[in-house]
């Protein structure tokens, strides 16, 4: 199913970038080919590595995958992948939940989309992809008739961790969620042992990303030990989604 067509704006040698979502077990493979290189390879995380160069879980056969594609190519530079609500009732849960208890958004679980392991190609990173990405998760929410997007924004603790517990402190009240709908992490990272007086906060793009488009903050960082990071739990109205990034491009369905 294509959604989008757009030329890519950054580099002449780019024809078109299409987005897509996944209909095939080869194109998941291509997703999860893709985010092995970016998330494991580049990362250096010997611990995740395997023979098939695969990055992948058990909750990718019951998500969908955007895709977006070099036409000139045909290389997959961009990809998201989105469970539904109906997925994840039966999944079980979202991805979400084995790193926060989600128990506050109980109320509204039937009209939330997740969204996770947004992954770009290192070449592809002029702002056209991740545009791209953000369009068809709006396009898709308002498919699925979706309200809220909710996702987990990572932040590598190569550092230390220094960086992350700058990020959380630099946070504005504004950036929070209202109370209702706070969430707790499972295995909390320690900001309380981290010294951050001398640290100047770089925020990753895709937080960066969430917050210049009215997403919310909910709660303290949980620890991801395997992908090595501090992980926010973070909640976009799509309201705010449509006024912010979908308007950049027409959408075909």
């Amino acid at each position: 199913m294509r959604l989008l067509t757009i030329p890519a704006d950054a580099n002449p040698s780019f024809s078109k970038l299409n987005l897509s979502l996944a209909t095939t077990a080869e194109e998941v493979k291509e997703v999860q080919r893709l985010r092995y290189k970016v998330f494991i390879e580049s990362m250096g995380l010997s611990a995740l590595s395997n023979p098939e160069g695969l990055d992948k879980d058990e909750f990718d056969t019951y998500c969908d995958h955007l895709i977006v594609r070099d036409s000139k190519t045909l290389k997959v530079v961009g990809t998201y992948r989105i469970l539904g609500p109906n997925a994840a009732r039966e999944m079980g849960r979202y991805y979400s939940e084995t790193e926060f208890d989600l128990s506050r958004l109980q109320n509204i679980r039937g009209s939330v989309a997740e969204a996770g392991r947004a992954c770009i190609h290192p070449d592809y990173r002029s702002g056209a992809v991740i545009m791209l990405l953000w369009a068809g998760l709006a396009a898709y929410m308002r498919r699925e008739r979706c309200s809220h997007l909710i996702g987990c924004a990572s932040i590598s603790l190569t550092d230390g961790g220094q960086n992350a517990a700058a990020i959380y402190r630099s946070l504005s009240a504004s950036d929070f969620c209202p109370l209702e709908y706070r969430v707790t992490p499972h295995v909390p990272f320690p900001l309380d042992e981290i010294d951050t007086s001398n640290v100047v906060a770089r925020i990753p793009p895709l937080l960066k990303g969430y917050l210049r488009a009215g997403a919310w903050v909910c709660g303290d960082p949980a620890w991801d030990p395997d992908f090595h990071s501090a992980d926010l739990f973070v909640m976009l109205p799509l309201s705010n989604l449509d006024n912010r990034y979908a308007r950049h491009y027409g959408t075909e369905e």
